[in-house]
């Protein structure tokens, strides 16, 4: 009886295989996930050991690939990706994506612009009045049995009220705009900075940043400003004086940390609520560790209704450009 060699199995071919999606951070939305595992041959970059080999040896399979905000995704990387039609950012940060060199490939880049406004502007008041009315503190003292050591209400200072403060807002953006509609409604007094005024907002329009730390209780960062640095420094924080407050939900490196730092050590400042650092995920121990701040880990999208709605975004970008069309969420095509 004659007996064959096995032969090998062939591998599918392209128009046999599902679309090959690289994925690069996790996404914490399980029916997204399945979706995705439903439509495309998902590889979860985040969980292969040896990432480089890996890379040489399939990047030229991979047709889309789902990036977050702080990740990115490199030159480098997206020069073994020969074939790959769409980088959608799970996020609204592009600054860690070589726009310029994805605009010359005519590669598109997606973000989920818009589906985060709600949630950051949300949080953006809940720091700010977390800050003034220093629920930190209070929690603690409850918590750590305080309370019952020091009853006499004299035990914590008295705290600033939110209501009627004149809040300055830095990026007068989609975020800006749900911001200023939250303080408005607490009788606030806005004022706003941005490259320029804009015709459709009711508020006064202030050109010089010191200025309108000077004419404000509250600083709101919320500016879309992938490149600037260190916008606001030690002249900013000293116009915004003992009384004022610092709210940051934009980008981290918008502050001078070590400015901050020290205005709220010497009392320049009365506190800061902060959502975002310069060298994520790494906070300095002093900013960890002062009584005047209110400190997030970078979570203002971090709500189920926000993360299904960008996990939405990313599967229709995904599919719009795999099926030749461009991505309405495209920033470079």
């Amino acid at each position: 009886m004659f007996n064959a060699d096995p032969q090998p199995v062939p591998l599918p071919s392209r128009t046999d295989m599902k679309p090959q999606v690289l994925q690069l951070n996790p996404i914490l939305i399980p029916a997204v996930n399945d979706q995705l595992a439903s439509l495309y041959d998902v590889h979860k970059f985040f969980d292969i050991a040896d990432q480089a080999a890996w890379l040489r040896e399939h990047g030229a399979r991979i047709d889309a690939v789902i990036t977050g905000g702080h990740t990115g995704i490199s030159r480098a990387m997206l020069e073994q990706l020969p074939h790959v039609k769409v980088v959608a950012v799970n996020g609204v940060g592009t600054d860690a994506v070589d726009l310029a060199y994805c605009r010359g490939r005519g590669l598109p880049v997606t973000a989920t612009l818009g589906a985060l406004t709600e949630d950051v502007a949300d949080l953006a008041i809940g720091l700010l009045i977390a800050a003034c009315r220093n629920l930190c503190a209070g929690d603690r003292f409850v918590r750590e049995g305080l309370w019952e050591q020091f009853p006499s209400p004299s035990a914590i200072p008295l705290a600033r009220r939110f209501s009627g403060m004149r809040v300055g807002i830095v990026g007068m953006g989609r975020v800006g705009r749900a911001v200023a509609t939250r303080a408005a409604a607490f009788g606030c007094q806005i004022r706003y900075t941005d490259l320029r005024a804009m015709d459709d907002v009711p508020h006064e329009f202030v050109a010089d940043l010191i200025e309108l730390a000077r004419a404000s209780d509250a600083l709101v960062l919320s500016a879309a400003a992938d490149k600037a640095e260190g916008l606001v420094n030690a002249a900013v924080l000293e116009a915004l004086g003992p009384r004022g407050y610092l709210v940051n939900v934009a980008r981290g490196r918008l502050v001078n940390e070590a400015d901050l730092t020290d205005a709220l050590v010497a009392g320049r400042i009365a506190g800061a609520g902060l959502d975002v650092f310069v060298d994520e995920p790494r906070v300095p121990a002093a900013l960890r560790q002062s009584d005047r701040t209110t400190l997030q880990a970078h979570r203002a999208s971090a709500t189920w209704e926000t993360r299904a709605a960008m996990g939405q975004m990313v599967l229709d970008s995904i599919a719009q450009a795999l099926a030749g069309e461009r991505p309405a969420m495209s920033l470079t095509t």
